[in-house]
């Protein structure tokens, strides 16, 4: 195999029968003029063509506070109204939200994926602020990843999700930048081109303007955080692109409304104390930002967004999964291959021992997967026993605990009971002695009363003989 350089890495350039000795020297190529016409000179138009039959994708991913004015800056970036609801300042929770849109320019066929963090910012406690939009990039890279591995695979038609820029909105406080925006920007650097841009940017003055600026690079490089540097390789844009890195962040101002500023129509921000022209650079860098994001730059983004971040997680991820670039006597695997070619002693072809490779590394990994499952079930299984076993432990003694508190209940009810029937016995008794009371009195009293009328009668009787006599 012949290895060319580009900007995408190493590809395969033609295969050779070359000996292995052959393959391994440096070989300088030799220029030859041509004596007539042959016709590569159209590759690029091919290029062209098919990138035109085949349309581009670009992903943005807008990161700010609600009320910054993000949706009204896309909106004014691509001269349309998208879809997109106001968002209010209670949310429980950061959320993703994206929006896929088919735009049309001339004869070129965009399909633009929109991403609007909903809630960044809006939380008491924002530690965990920027969390969701790392897995959400992280995940886009997955997805690829795992389209890319499958054995049919299908990138020519595969939508590709992968942030290809994200615009980081920054209030115009004029001040410093919050904690919250240097570490969402720390840990977004390694994964996704970041461009900084002051939203609102009319609501502070042009001298505050520019020493916020300053205050915001400086505070970027001392904190660590890489910043998306437009490239100045290419001699046709390096001027333009060099002055450019100079303006960052920009200082931008959306609008689709249009105000008449003197025979024309512009898009303007209108104020009692004048009016704010967006497309005007004396006002802000809105201009700057379209140049810079879309005419110029776009498909340079694309392809850091490939070459970079997205190689540094396939990396990592495949590093995770057990791959090596090196075979079992520590060679590259490049070479190895070719000195397999070269030796002919081996009855597997190129893409056998690939696969073979691949499948043992494969079978490895989901043994160690497998041991690893398997380990982890025994000890969740060990501490629910154990837990279960303190569970029945807590409530045995909450039993006990309450079979004790019934017992006293019930030995304090006896003993009322027993309380309660001596004095039900002795008050029986009492009614008892009253009853024999009560019966002897009556009868006491009968008896005075049957004696007492005849004393009554003798003592009439007496006194009237007296009364006589």
């Amino acid at each position: 195999m012949l290895y060319q350089w580009s900007k995408r890495g190493w590809k395969v350039w033609a295969a050779s029968t070359l000996p292995y000795s052959c393959l391994g020297q440096k070989e300088s190529c030799r220029s030859l003029s041509l004596t007539g016409h042959v016709g590569f000179d159209s590759s690029p138009d091919q290029l062209v063509n098919k990138s035109i039959n085949q349309g581009f994708c670009f992903n943005i991913l807008c990161i700010g506070e609600t009320g910054i004015g993000k949706s009204t800056l896309i909106d004014t970036l691509f001269n349309t109204h998208f879809d997109d609801r106001v968002a209010n300042h209670f949310q429980p929770n950061v959320r993703l939200k994206a929006q896929t849109y088919d735009l049309h320019e001339s004869n070129v066929r965009l399909k633009l994926t929109i991403v609007n963090t909903v809630g960044f910012g809006d939380q008491i406690n924002k530690e965990d602020s920027y969390q969701p939009i790392v897995d959400y990039i992280d995940a886009q890279f997955e997805a690829y990843l795992q389209e890319e591995l499958k054995i049919k695979r299908s990138l020519y038609s595969y939508h590709d999700t992968r942030i290809h820029v994200c615009l980081y909105f920054i209030s115009p406080t004029g001040h410093s930048l919050k904690t919250l925006d240097l570490l969402t920007m720390k840990n977004l650097d390694s994964k996704v081109n970041i461009i900084p841009v002051i939203g609102k940017a009319d609501t502070i003055s042009k001298t505050e303007l520019q020493k916020f600026k300053i205050k915001l690079m400086s505070e970027l490089v001392s904190n660590g955080v890489q910043i998306y540097q437009f490239p100045t390789e290419d001699e046709t844009i390096s001027k333009i692109n060099a002055t450019m890195n100079g303006h960052l962040p920009f200082a931008v101002v959306g609008s689709l409304e249009e105000v008449k500023v003197g025979n024309k129509m512009v898009k303007a921000r209108q104020y009692p104390w004048g009016i704010v022209q967006v497309e005007n650079e004396h006002h802000c860098d809105f201009v700057k930002l379209r140049e810079m994001l879309i005419c110029t730059n776009m498909e340079d983004l694309r392809e850091q967004t490939h070459t970079r971040h997205y190689e540094l997680y396939r990396r990592c991820k495949l590093e995770e999964m057990g791959f090596r670039d090196t075979g079992p006597e520590n060679k590259p695997v490049r070479l190895a291959l070719l000195k397999y070619y070269a030796d002919r002693k081996k009855s597997v072809s190129h893409s056998q021992a690939t696969v073979e490779s691949v499948q043992e590394t494969y079978e490895a990994k989901r043994h160690e997967f497998f041991g690893e499952l398997q380990r982890r079930e025994e000890e969740m299984r060990q501490t629910f026993v154990q837990r279960v076993k303190e569970k029945e432990a807590i409530l045995k003694e909450a039993e006990r605990e309450l079979q004790a508190k019934f017992e006293h209940l019930k030995r304090l009810h006896q003993e009322e009971r027993m309380k309660l029937e001596e004095k039900r016995k002795l008050l029986e008794d009492e009614m008892i002695v009253f009853s024999k009371r009560k019966a002897a009195t009556e009868l006491l009293q009968a008896q005075a009363f049957a004696s007492t009328p005849t004393v009554s009668l003798k003592k009439d009787k007496d006194r009237k003989n007296s009364s006589f006599m």
